[in-house]
């Protein structure tokens, strides 16, 4: 049994891909609270929760006593923050990071109020670890119809990003999903940071599902690791592929989430035709999650690297019926607490 990293649950699967037409409404902050500080196994608790800061969980325009009122609700649940996601995209507020001036200015803006937030966090005592995240507020397909302006051009806006992440104290982690335009791969992923070039203030938030996606070639399918039409019985190409791309990654990755996908592309709401995740014992999984974790969370040699504070378990676009039930929640704590004991430390 090991002490760290800490476990956390997000709170954003109550939101993303909730609500809207034809979606299911959004599942509120106290309830997906409840539900994480209820799951129990083996007498393990989840220690923490990321925070999405969007309405209705969480404003990005929450004042002093919003969040004093928050850190008291969270503190009842024995539990803590750990990273937080800004609302960078144009619908909430911010702007491409390769647009107009204009949006530009508003994803700076979206990504300042969010360190400001997450140092409020620190001061009031309920937030010792975790970062900001972003990706590039744009699709694939804008992207692609300049790929070399457009890097440069989110580079350059992820390098003023860091200048403020750095004002406040923050770190950023780019989401790497194949959703985000200069992002969706695992080539494009480390071009893209290396031209920004800030390695203590901007790095890598990897997540399993995402990742999978990359191995793939989707939306870039000239950088895809595994063979077309992959034999997904054939586990050791597929770790032969997964150790590849965590590889290039992992050196980068500053925020990591344990989740489990099945090799398909689909979604619901705004965040259509991405990767969604899997249950972590659904029989479609292509994930061993607990082996599979160990690529980002040891280095080549196959030593643990203490570079976690904390650990995340994602899991977007469930029915609200799954979300709610208690079950859900103990399965993935047990999934987390074993990933813990198989690459934590003390």
């Amino acid at each position: 049994m090991h002490a760290k990293p800490a476990l956390h649950n997000a709170m954003w699967p109550g939101l993303v891909g909730k609500g809207g037409p034809g979606a299911e409404p959004p599942i509120d902050l106290d309830t997906m609270l409840n539900l994480t500080a209820g799951a129990q196994v083996n007498g393990t608790k989840f220690d923490g929760v990321d925070l999405f800061l969007f309405d209705p969980h969480v404003s990005i325009d929450s004042s002093n006593e919003d969040l004093k009122r928050l850190a008291d609700k969270i503190r009842s649940k024995s539990l803590v923050v750990g990273s937080l996601v800004a609302p960078v995209w144009p619908p909430t507020g911010g702007g491409s990071a390769m647009g107009s001036e204009e949006e530009r200015t508003s994803f700076l803006r979206q990504v300042r109020k969010a360190c400001g937030i997450g140092k409020k966090l620190r001061d009031i005592g309920i937030r010792r670890y975790g970062i900001v995240r972003i990706d590039s507020a744009t699709g694939p397909g804008d992207w692609a119809k300049d790929p070399a302006g457009n890097t440069k051009k989110i580079a350059e806006t992820f390098r003023k990003a860091a200048d403020i992440a750095e004002d406040y104290g923050e770190r950023l982690a780019a989401e790497g999903e194949i959703c985000w335009g200069g992002m969706q791969s695992v080539k494009r992923n480390v071009e893209l940071l290396e031209m920004v070039n800030r390695p203590k203030t901007v790095g890598f938030q990897a997540d399993m599902a995402h990742t999978l996606l990359f191995t793939m070639g989707y939306n870039a399918p000239d950088d895809r690791i595994l063979p077309e039409n992959f034999d997904w019985s054939d586990r050791k190409t597929l770790d032969e592929g997964l150790r590849k791309m965590t590889k290039a990654l992992r050196p980068w990755t500053i925020d990591f989430h344990v989740a489990q996908n099945d090799a398909t592309v689909k979604g619901s709401g705004s965040h259509d035709k991405t990767g969604r995740h899997c249950l972590p014992f659904d029989p479609n999984g292509k994930l061993d999650i607990v082996q599979h974790a160990g690529f980002w969370l040891r280095d080549d040699n196959g030593k643990v690297e203490r570079k976690f504070d904390h650990i995340c378990w994602d899991g977007c676009m469930f029915p609200n019926a799954v979300m709610t039930e208690q079950k859900t929640w103990n399965d993935v704590l047990g999934v987390m607490e074993a990933v813990r004991d198989a690459h934590g430390w003390d």
